[in-house]
């Protein structure tokens, strides 16, 4: 299915890169990824989170926890398939979250939000559809369940600072 290839696609991007080893950061630091190409940036607690070498084609990121313990992956892609936001959405649950708990879950004409756990780990995704649905920008954070407390305020400031072509994502 052709469909399957673009979460395939942005997934392999993103979780293939992933290895531990974090450098240090300066404590209450914010940083920020821009993918230009995409017109996509993402904030992050630095203190927290330190980024992974980019991949070839730089569509995507992984930031890992200095701890080792959580991962926060950050991607953009073309939308060459034209999958709408609803298939997308079932696909990303069937792919990757399929027999998950999944506790909050909004959907708009132009993004959705996943999040709940599965196998002891907790995750957080947020997917936005820009430029007439031509683009995907997905970023995702995963953290083990013991660490919800500590966790949800980071996904929180994530999603605040996030932004698509300028604009703060809640309203992309």
């Amino acid at each position: 299915m052709a469909s399957a290839y673009v979460r395939y696609y942005l997934a392999a991007t993103l979780l293939g890169l992933s290895t531990l080893g974090a450098a240090a950061q300066e404590p209450g630091a914010v940083a920020t990824y821009r993918n230009e190409r995409h017109g996509f940036s993402l904030s992050y607690p630095a203190g927290t989170f330190a980024a992974e070498p980019p991949p070839a084609n730089d569509d995507g990121r992984v930031f890992v926890s200095r701890d080792g313990n959580a991962r926060l992956l950050a991607g953009a892609l073309a939308n060459s398939d034209g999958i709408n936001l609803r298939d997308y959405r079932s696909l990303v649950l069937q792919q990757s979250y399929q027999g998950a708990a999944i506790d909050y879950a909004p959907v708009t004409s132009t993004w959705f939000v996943v999040s709940g756990t599965r196998d002891g780990t907790m995750f957080y995704e947020r997917v936005t559809f820009t430029c007439g649905g031509r683009l995907i920008n997905s970023w995702a954070m995963l953290y083990p369940a013991a660490e919800r407390g500590r966790a949800i305020p980071l996904a929180d400031e994530c999603a605040a600072a996030s932004s698509v072509n300028g604009l703060h994502a809640s309203s992309a």
